[in-house]
């Protein structure tokens, strides 16, 4: 089952849910050539990026379907919590997390807001103009370099239990694979993110909004449009 979940999940990575987090590992092929005049710093930072981001996601993959991290569904989340003594550990970014969190939950964001003006950020902003065909706004993002550090002040015993967790169960596998690599070795990982969860899943829950809306909206059809981590039975 928990092959098969992964395969499904990746399988829909093409899409992009979230109506306010564009990153570029989420974005589809660009259909277009960068010019000789883009500077090759700017070439080398998206290709470093590309290829860490790929290597994590295949890497928490594989980790996922060996079950060295194991993946746990967002009712049963409870339970690894109270009996199992699992902390849930946060990943999202600030925005996601100000609408809907677990009371209790470590918090460390993997990706934060792209302030770069640079012409990759431009770049990010005209492929989805390309692709959607509006630019309503969104905020694009980078990976967080601070992730592990502040991971590491909140949690310097590698050994605690840590459920990392996401909106749709994507951005945890990237972190989780960099936990692991970093000593942390009783990972779990909530399969689907807090999308797939439903009320009651996680009884103590703090912000305005509601835990499984807080990466997609308010509008429950988002919801199930966007539900990539539904099982294959």
């Amino acid at each position: 089952m928990a092959i098969q979940l992964i395969n499904h999940l990746f399988n829909n990575t093409s899409t992009n849910c979230s109506p306010h987090i564009v990153t570029s590992w989420q974005l589809p092929k660009p259909s277009f050539t960068i010019s000789s005049t883009t500077s090759s710093s700017t070439k080398s930072r998206s290709s470093i990026l590309t290829g860490r981001v790929y290597a994590s996601s295949t890497n928490g993959r594989q980790l996922i379907q060996s079950g060295t991290v194991r993946p746990i569904r967002p009712s049963d989340a409870a339970a690894a919590i109270t009996d199992e003594g699992f902390v849930v550990l946060d990943i999202r970014p600030a925005w996601e997390r100000e609408k809907a969190h677990v009371r209790g939950s470590l918090y460390a964001p993997l990706f934060v807001a792209d302030r770069d003006n640079s012409l990759l950020t431009l770049l990010k902003k005209w492929v989805h103009f390309g692709y959607v065909g509006l630019w309503t706004g969104q905020s694009f993002t980078t990976l967080n370099p601070d992730f592990l550090r502040q991971v590491e002040e909140a949690v310097p015993d590698k050994s605690a239990k840590l459920l990392v967790a996401c909106g749709e169960g994507l951005r945890s596998v990237m972190a989780a694979s960099k936990l692991y690599e970093a000593g942390y070795k009783n990972l779990g990982w909530l399969a689907g993110g807090f999308n797939r969860g439903v009320d009651g899943d996680f009884p103590d829950v703090e912000g305005t909004g509601k835990l499984e809306y807080a990466t997609i909206g308010d509008n429950p059809k988002s919801k199930q449009n966007c539900d990539y981590g539904k099982a294959i039975e």
